[in-house]
């Protein structure tokens, strides 16, 4: 694959996955969209690091890889709480906790 069409695709991903955040109320689906858009990232820096012969950006992603890892066992000890306490993992259910 051409670099162009690398960057078109990953560009297209990364709108996948904010579209994921902002349309939907499932906080299981906008984790997931998180780390989609984190993989779009991930793929641009591999693209332009490719590009460039340089290893900088593929150390980005090995960087990004361990950071979307913490903040996916973060995000899902969350949701299990969550869960436990109102039984429904909807983002709406979240103002409840106020209360």
């Amino acid at each position: 694959m051409s670099p162009m069409n690398v960057t078109v695709f990953a560009t297209a991903l990364f709108f996948v996955g904010l579209f994921g955040v902002l349309a939907r109320r499932n906080i299981l689906v906008i984790m997931m969209s998180i780390e989609i858009m984190l993989n779009a990232a991930n793929l641009t820096f591999v693209n332009y690091s490719r590009q460039m012969n340089d290893a900088g950006g593929q150390m980005a992603v090995f960087f990004i890889i361990t950071v979307a890892a913490a903040e996916a066992a973060v995000g899902l000890g969350l949701v299990i709480a969550l869960f436990r306490n109102l039984k429904s993992v909807s983002t709406e259910d979240i103002q409840l906790l106020k209360e």
